[in-house]
């Protein structure tokens, strides 16, 4: 019986000793930082991901661009 009563103290907040684990002075210092965290976890994700989309899509045009020589009037000049 003891131990669920210690159970539910300390799930509401309380330490086993009564003493309250987060302060409302803390709380708001707790939830900036978890933002800062979370937040650079996902740029982490996101810049690179927009760099290789960038690179993949300089490396197809650069790949589909015409060359001066490819133009469609020379090609059908030297088929002739």
């Amino acid at each position: 019986m003891r131990v669920r009563v210690e159970q539910a103290t300390f799930c509401t907040g309380q330490t086993l000793k009564g003493r309250v684990v987060t302060d409302a002075g803390s709380r708001p210092v707790a939830t900036i930082m978890m933002m800062v965290f979370f937040s650079g976890l996902a740029l982490d994700i996101a810049v690179p991901a927009a760099v290789l989309s960038v690179m993949a899509s300089l490396k197809w045009l650069v790949e589909n661009w015409p060359a001066t020589n490819d133009l469609s009037f020379d090609q059908k000049a030297e088929t002739a």
